[in-house]
């Protein structure tokens, strides 16, 4: 096989439009579902306090008819807790000419770019909020810190050989040795939950006890009527625990940490929002546009005694 002589072909040709697609993709994940399952509320302060409270013990309780009170039971009062607000930001510098030149995948740079760093901050909001960190006051040099989730959880918490509870609100949990998760320690800790009053609804993992959990036995049996025509589906995966109080909803996420297994009531936990995610135009200094993105949140946990952690656990 050959060509005729002195064919001009496109290896040679130096002027050939390269062909570039128009489309970007970014596989990078986005899903928070530990924000997108919990209520979100406004606060006014950097250090945002509330109350929480619990009834008294069930108790046999009866009485002399006209009976008079001769000593009136003691008011046990409702515990004031807070958190501090944490400043996350994204920030870019593009050169102007940037919003001109013809790119391919998008109109603007600008929006582009702010898309891109408002979706990292967001996965950024989810990460801190479920790390293991103390609140911190902050200073002029010491950034300003939200308690985590994994510090906040006390009462309802299975942990392996050394591990140890948050000690104060400024202390992260001490980590104990890892163990593989077993359906026992899932029921023991949704157990210890109901016996304190919480309604667990849902279970936040990583990828490996994910896969874990897939294998319980609590797991609900799926059936399918399939046409004979029709081809049938497998189910190989774990999206509801039925446990002895209740339905479980399995939740992977990808930002919190694969060691912990949150067992949640989503209606106990809010995102506090003293700045809400905006953008800020920066003062311009030379031939580029400056931009940064922030946002202002802390962690509120109304009442951790409705929540549960297993923690330390293998990973692989």
């Amino acid at each position: 096989m050959s060509i005729v002589a002195n064919t001009f072909t496109r290896y040679s040709s130096i002027g050939i439009r390269e062909e570039l697609s128009n489309v970007i993709k970014n596989i990078s994940p986005e899903d928070t579902p530990f924000q997108s399952n919990i209520r979100s509320e406004s606060v006014s302060n950097t250090y945002f306090e509330f109350q929480t409270d619990e009834l008294s013990a069930a108790a046999a309780n009866a009485q002399l008819d006209g009976d008079d009170i001769a000593t009136f039971s003691a008011v046990t009062p409702s515990v004031r807790l807070g958190n501090y607000t944490q400043i996350m930001r994204k920030d870019f510098v593009l050169a102007d000419n940037l919003e001109v030149i013809n790119s391919a995948g998008r109109k603007s740079e600008i929006a582009y770019q702010l898309a891109k760093v408002g979706s990292e901050l967001k996965r950024d909001v989810e990460y801190n909020l479920l790390s293991n960190q103390g609140q911190a006051a902050g200073s002029t040099t010491v950034a300003r810190k939200t308690r985590g989730l994994p510090s906040w959880i006390s009462t309802n918490v299975s942990k392996g050989t050394s591990g140890a509870n948050a000690t104060a609100a400024t202390a992260a949990r001490t980590d104990g040795t890892q163990r593989a998760m077993t359906e026992a320690m899932l029921k023991t800790v949704v157990q210890s939950m109901w016996n304190e009053g919480g309604k667990p609804k849902m279970v936040m993992v990583g990828p490996h006890v994910k896969t874990v959990i897939s294998g319980f036995t609590g797991i609900a049996g799926q059936r399918f009527n399939v046409d004979g025509n029709k081809p049938g589906t497998i189910i190989g995966a774990a999206d509801i625990y039925v446990s002895d109080f209740g339905n479980l909803e399995i939740v992977p996420n990808r930002f919190q940490r694969a060691r912990d297994a949150f067992v949640l009531d989503p209606e106990l936990c809010s995102v506090a929002t003293l700045r809400p995610m905006k953008q800020v135009k920066l003062a311009k200094t030379g031939d580029a546009e400056k931009r940064m993105v922030l946002c202002e949140v802390g962690l509120k946990v109304d009442q951790e005694a409705g929540l549960g952690l297993i923690a330390d656990l293998s990973t692989s």
